[in-house]
Order: C-alpha cells, then sequence, then structure tokens
C-alpha cells in the first residue's frame, strides 16, 4: 500500500500564563479552568498501530469524543493492511496529522508522531487502550494550574476486552531511588503524560532500539529532572486481551528493565547502598522460603513507608486541584 498521510488545518495556540498558586499549610492550591477557559493547554496526544483493526475505532473515540478544546490528536500507522488506515481515514478530521508506512516498531512510530507535534503537553494512547470520560480534561487542568508539575500519572486502572473497566488501583506513590530500587516499577503509559520542556531535557526522543522498555527508559530518564506528580483521578487504562503481554513476557521485560536500571546506577553518584539493595534482592528472590519474607518486610516497605522523599499527590477539593506534600497516601500499586 502507498504511504499516505492526512493533514489537517491546526491554529496556533499560545496559551496564557497559568494562573497563580496560593500556598496554604504545605497545601497548594490552584484554580480549576473552566471547560470555555482559553486557557486550555495544547495536549499532543499520539496513536501508534499496526495492523489494529480489532480496537483502533475505541481508541480514536475515547479521545476525539473527550471534546477537550485543544487537542492536537497524531495517528502513526505501520503500513497495516488489515482495514486499520480504513478506519483512521473515517475519523480523519478529527486527526491532526496521520501517516501510514513502514515503520521499526512501536518506539520508531511513536518518535515519527512526537516529532510532528507542537502540544506544550504530551503523551500517546497505544492502539487497543482507552482514556476514561474527560481525562483529557483532568491533564489539561492540572498542568494549567499547577506550574510545579512537569509529569503526572493518574490511578492505574484496567479494561477487559470489552472495554469495560474492571480494575480501579489505588493512587500509587512514586520516588526516584524507590523506583530504581524496585519499586512501584509499572508506571501506567495509558495515564501518564508531561511537559515539552521535559521530555528536551530527557533527550527529545525514546528509544527505538527497544522492542517493550522504551517507556520504562523514557520514565528513568524524566527522573532525573522532575518527581512524577501522582493525581487522584481516572485518565487512561490498559485494556488487557488475548494479544497482551503474557507472563514468561513479563519475566523477560523485567529482566531488560533490570538492565536499565543498572546502567542507570552507574551514574548516580554514592549509588553504593542502592546497587546492594537491588543485588540482595536479585538474589532473595530466586530463594523461595525466603522470597515471601523479603517481599512482606522489605518491598512493601518501600512500596508504603513514608519518608523525605515520599512524593507529592495532586488531588480534587472544591473544585480546585492540590498539591498534597509529603502525605502518606493509600497502598501504592504493584504487579
Amino acid at each position: 500500500m502507498k504511504p499516505r498521510n492526512e493533514l489537517t488545518s491546526m491554529q496556533p495556540h499560545n496559551p496564557s500564563p497559568s494562573r497563580s498558586v496560593a500556598d496554604t499549610g504545605g497545601i497548594r492550591l490552584a484554580p480549576r479552568l473552566s471547560v470555555d477557559d482559553a486557557e486550555w493547554p495544547r495536549i499532543t496526544l499520539v496513536t501508534p498501530v499496526y495492523n489494529g483493526v480489532r480496537y483502533i475505532e475505541d481508541t480514536i473515540r475515547s479521545i476525539v469524543y473527550q471534546g477537550y478544546p485543544n487537542l492536537e490528536y497524531i495517528v502513526v500507522d505501520g503500513g497495516s493492511s488489515d482495514g486499520t488506515v480504513d478506519i483512521i481515514r473515517q475519523y480523519q478530521k478529527h486527526i491532526s496529522w496521520w501517516v501510514s508506512r513502514r515503520d521499526q516498531g512501536v518506539y520508531d512510530a511513536l518518535n515519527t508522531g512526537f516529532a510532528q507535534s507542537t502540544g506544550n503537553i504530551m503523551g500517546w494512547l497505544n492502539a487497543s487502550d482507552l482514556l476514561h470520560t474527560s481525562g483529557l480534561f483532568v491533564v489539561g487542568s492540572v498542568f494549567a494550574s499547577l506550574p510545579a508539575v512537569e509529569w503526572l500519572t493518574g490511578r492505574p486502572t484496567r479494561f477487559n476486552p470489552n472495554g469495560m473497566t474492571v480494575d480501579v488501583r489505588a493512587v500509587p506513590a512514586w520516588s526516584r531511588y524507590r523506583f530504581l530500587a524496585g519499586a512501584n516499577q509499572y508506571i501506567q503509559q495509558e495515564s501518564t503524560f508531561w511537559r515539552r520542556s521535559l521530555w528536551e531535557k530527557a533527550g527529545g526522543e525514546l528509544n527505538a532500539s527497544y522492542r517493550d522498555v522504551g517507556d520504562f527508559d523514557l520514565w528513568v530518564r524524566f527522573f532525573r529532572h522532575a518527581r512524577l506528580h501522582s493525581v487522584d483521578a481516572l485518565i487512561g487504562g490498559y485494556r488487557f486481551h488475548s494479544d497482551s503481554i503474557s507472563a514468561s513476557d513479563m519475566a523477560r521485560y523485567n529482566q531488560r528493565c533490570d538492565k536499565i536500571i543498572e546502567s542507570e546506577l552507574n551514574f548516580i553518584p554514592r549509588a553504593g547502598a542502592l546497587k546492594a539493595f537491588r543485588r540482595v534482592s536479585s538474589v532473595v528472590k530466586n530463594i523461595p522460603k525466603v522470597r515471601g519474607l523479603w517481599q512482606r518486610l522489605a518491598m512493601k516497605s518501600l512500596y508504603h513507608l513514608a519518608g523525605p522523599d515520599w512524593p507529592p499527590v495532586v488531588e480534587d477539593q472544591e473544585n480546585k486541584w492540590v498539591i498534597r506534600e509529603g502525605v502518606r497516601r493509600m497502598k501504592s500499586f504493584s504487579r
């Protein structure tokens, strides 16, 4: 099939400066934008797809029918032959830019899409996953109201093959060093968005040499520059289906993540204690009689024990987003 692309008109958008934030007793408050407010930041959302006819329409509809007033939606198809492109064409009036051509995998496709983008806020949604109702409004209003937030993630959620929300997890807690130690290692990509300025600090591209850990590699690079803010709200979710990653694939996935972490630790000063903890954890996990005890005592402490690095959480309070600093949250998400 001959590669094609469709470009629709896009009006340049220069958002007004973010509204001021009042500090009140450790809780920072900021007014939420109204639906008609002209200050909504431009959100770039990219969907990579290859032969995704089974779910791609659900994904597109979950995005474009949100009615977010300043959305730049980009679809990058890898040369599908199963009818995916026909569905994309049906929605092309809602799509800012799309292309169908052979690529080198999902992260190469994402780099193609982000290279075409102009949004101040960025994220992606794979071709079987879904946004929750008003998810983009959550993202846009948090970023517009709270300048301190450089990247965020919502409550981890899961959809069944029919698109029904069947699992909503507690608000996770994220810290760079706990993350590198092995706690809360799974940041749900479908709920994660960031500022373009952070993207550029972190290198401005995904590592396309990876098959399935390019997002993990990106999170590691983001953590070098900014704290991850959890948002107590529903943004997006992962659809579990027959083509999803299997348990055996997860084991290999974790091994590749470990290699990325080991490489990162080599560039962190005074990381000796963290390296030692990971070595012990790696050995103990292979001893059945000790593994459970280690998980309960050591790893759960990393998940739940409050400390000076305890991450901030963004919450709704009387129709305003608030940042709660250093407050112990509910049990964190783990797999």
